[in-house]
């Protein structure tokens, strides 16, 4: 196998090299559920290296790699499992789009995954343009010729499960018990229960309340913070992710990133793996940048393969990696706001 550096823990193994290199020498079968950016052809371009998806001359050539990936993560996902995919339409120098989410979607019913569900996640307006330089969302266009000027593009995550029956339940014995987002409780929420109840609380007071709840009673079906979290996680639009919730990844940065070097944000890949895998499953991510989609499944129970080309990205996600088993301590619980 052609990788320039390996390390295998107990809970997880990260390759520096080509996933096309890696990809081939897992086992059919192995893995429960894997979630993943990959390159945004056209959009961001993440090295100069050749191997890089994102150096694909055209969108056909991506798209050819991009399949025989689509076809060895079918071949290792294990029957009924989760591939979760995130990724946007993607814009050229005109601001024209190409919809990359249905190109992602016929490689993947292909390869014999069934399309189940997509999620938009919803981004601040001013910080997008500030990132991406989109010209659509200048204002001046506004004053100008407003039929240059449309939204701030969503991210997506699409959800595909492999054809097949899941042999394995993924359960929460408990109900959800730790929300990953900014906002576990809306307006209508409180006010709902608020009617229902002599006691009168405040979005904070009444989140607290839910965990002093949860840890008297496990009752999934009377465990009220469970069901408001579901509520949320549930809604088409994750309205509440955290931008910068992010891992480490600025000193990760070289003299040919030509545009982008951001990593998924974590509340995105926690909700993911808390709802589609059991403790001591096998995670996946074939483009593992700094360590994110190995970091949180760590951190939270479960065991991580990682693929990163890049060196400097690879390097960092070490680092990152030694701070998963850490993440949920008593202090990082109260900073973050979780139970």
């Amino acid at each position: 196998m052609k990788v320039k550096n390996q390390i295998h823990e107990s809970n997880y193994s990260i390759y520096n090299g080509d996933c096309m290199d890696v990809m081939p020498t897992l086992s059919d079968n192995s893995v429960d559920l894997s979630v993943y950016s990959p390159p945004f052809a056209g959009l961001y371009n993440y090295s100069s290296d050749h191997r890089d998806m994102s150096n694909c001359s055209t969108k056909e050539e991506f798209l050819k790699q991009y399949e025989f990936l689509i076809s060895e993560i079918a071949r290792v996902t294990k029957s009924g499992r989760i591939t979760a995919v995130h990724c946007t339409d993607v814009f050229d120098n005109r601001c024209y789009l190409w919809d990359f989410p249905s190109e992602i979607i016929k490689l993947h019913e292909k390869y014999g995954f069934h399309y189940r569900n997509r999620i938009t996640i919803w981004k601040e307006p001013l910080k997008v343009r500030m990132r991406t330089m989109v010209q659509s969302l200048m204002h001046k266009f506004i004053v100008e010729d407003s039929t240059k000027c449309f939204t701030a593009m969503p991210d997506y995550v699409l959800i595909f499960t492999k054809d097949g029956d899941n042999k394995v339940p993924v359960t929460h014995e408990h109900g959800f018990k730790r929300y990953h987002g900014e906002t576990p409780i809306l307006k209508n929420i409180l006010q709902a229960f608020n009617n229902a109840n002599d006691t009168k609380f405040n979005e904070d007071q009444l989140w607290q309340h839910l965990q002093n709840e949860f840890t008297d009673s496990t009752d999934p079906k009377s465990n009220k913070l469970s069901h408001y979290i579901w509520q949320r996680y549930a809604s088409s639009v994750w309205d509440d992710i955290r931008i910068d919730n992010v891992l480490p990844f600025k000193d990760s940065k070289e003299e040919d990133d030509e545009k982008h070097v951001h990593p998924l944000q974590l509340d995105v890949i926690d909700r993911i793996i808390d709802m589609y895998s059991n403790p001591n499953e096998v995670v996946l991510t074939p483009f593992m940048g700094v360590g994110s989609e190995v970091y949180s499944p760590v951190s939270l129970g479960r065991k991580a393969i990682g693929i990163e080309l890049k060196d400097s990205y690879f390097k960092q996600a070490i680092l990152n990696l030694k701070e998963a088993s850490l993440r949920f301590n008593s202090n990082a619980i109260q900073q973050n706001n979780l139970f």
